[in-house]
């Protein structure tokens, strides 16, 4: 079974309501269960991604929009996410979330990092480009290019109706 990042846009009043049902459950269940159009699998990019940012020269601004992106915050009290036999991120550091407010900001930055600009300072060839990226990289079926781009795209797209719609993000690996 493969570990990978998750995100989950939810309302407030979900967040509220899982906190309620595991508060009244006797084994702590949440009852989480957000709508499959509101999670994104980002598979194992997030590290990727952040090294095609690094390696492209990304301003630390957007860099630390990114990283928000992909860890979250510990500010919002998730742990009743976190408790087993119920806990969502069983396999990985305890959950996180992003405010609708910071949520907001990130996919507003999101919006300015021309990705394809930084994808296109690694060198061309994808072996080459896996290469320096590092991280298993060279293992992407039809190289890392595509697939990181795919992954961005998807990830500010998932912010961006985050931010429309004035949503939380909670992001766990499992």
């Amino acid at each position: 079974m493969a570990v990978t990042q998750q995100l989950a846009r939810i309302p407030a009043e979900y967040l509220a309501s899982c906190r309620q049902s595991a508060d009244a459950s006797t084994d702590g269940d949440p009852l989480w269960d957000p709508p499959s159009a509101d999670v994104l699998d980002l598979d194992w990019a997030p590290f990727l991604l952040e090294r095609v940012c690094e390696l492209g020269g990304l301003d630390d601004v957007h860099r630390r929009a990114l990283r928000q992106a992909l860890d979250g915050e510990t500010a919002i009290d998730i742990a009743f996410l976190n408790t087993h036999p119920h806990a969502i991120a069983p396999f990985g550091p305890a959950p996180t979330a992003l405010s609708a407010v910071q949520g907001a900001r990130v996919a507003e930055l999101l919006g300015e990092i021309d990705f394809p600009a930084l994808l296109a300072a690694l060198p061309t060839d994808e072996a080459e480009a896996a290469s320096l990226i590092g991280n298993g990289a060279d293992k992407i079926v039809g190289g890392p290019k595509k697939y990181l781009l795919r992954h961005f795209n998807a990830m500010r797209e998932f912010y961006r109706g985050a931010s429309q719609r004035q949503l939380f993000v909670v992001l766990w690996w499992d």
